[in-house]
């Protein structure tokens, strides 16, 4: 039965499976990194990613009325999540990371900046285009979100 809801509800699962994918990747770098100052990063953002899950989660769980906390978990650990939040899938960002020594973390920081710049392009190019209102509002939250992200790089930076 169709709700109208529809578009909405689509594009809050494609969200929350883009922020997985990039949790995944972050959580992954930090295990990997040598780097402590890169490794708290990668721990940082990959927090910062679940957060985002979990409010995408709220948002798709309150609009559908469903109470079921459950059944979410066990479709987002059922389901995966190949592609991060930049569009770029996690086998290609996994494969920079085994270049990159890291050495210092100013490596770790561009990539970093690389992933949450393209992840900024793609929700503002999704809310431009989002038909459903209420998914515009999302895109730009979710905007909104990629900025702090990229303003704790830049300050990492100097």
């Amino acid at each position: 039965m169709m709700t109208g809801k529809e578009d909405l509800l689509r594009a809050l699962i494609e969200a929350y499976l883009m922020e997985k994918g990039t949790r995944v990747f972050y959580s992954g770098a930090a295990a990997k990194t040598a780097n402590a100052e890169a490794k708290k990063m990668f721990t940082e953002l990959s927090d910062w990613e679940e957060r985002h899950m979990h409010f995408i989660q709220y948002l798709y769980q309150a609009i559908e009325d469903d109470r079921d906390v459950k059944g979410f978990s066990d479709f987002s650990e059922r389901t995966d999540a190949p592609v991060t939040e930049s569009g770029i899938p996690v086998k290609e960002l996994e494969a920079k990371l085994e270049k990159y020594a890291f050495v210092d973390d100013e490596d770790a920081i561009r990539l970093a900046l690389e992933i949450e710049g393209k992840a900024y392009n793609l929700y503002r190019k999704l809310s431009d285009e989002a038909s459903d209102g209420n998914a515009r509002v999302v895109f730009k939250e979710m905007m909104e979100q990629e900025l702090k992200h990229i303003d704790y790089l830049k300050k990492m930076r100097f």
